[in-house]
């Protein structure tokens, strides 16, 4: 996170507020989800949440661009 100049507070701040674009229901060995906030600077995570231990595990952040997602930065552009 540090090197791609995201924080800590933006990361909660999508977990908290996010929307969720897609979902891994198969992901092993917790589902996971893709979230999207955004407001300001668009920011992605991808998180898989352990329901026994109430841990959310932190797979992934990085900063959409339009080469892979609609300007809307929630859709994926298929090629």
């Amino acid at each position: 996170m540090l090197e791609r100049n995201i924080t800590r507070a933006e990361v909660k701040r999508v977990l908290r507020f996010g929307d969720i674009i897609e979902y891994y229901a198969h992901d092993q060995p917790f589902p996971s989800a893709l979230l999207c906030i955004t407001e300001g600077r668009p920011l992605h995570v991808v998180a898989a949440l352990d329901v026994v231990n109430k841990l959310v595990h932190i797979i992934t952040v990085y900063r959409p661009d339009i080469t892979h997602f609609a300007p809307d930065f929630k859709t994926r552009i298929k090629r």
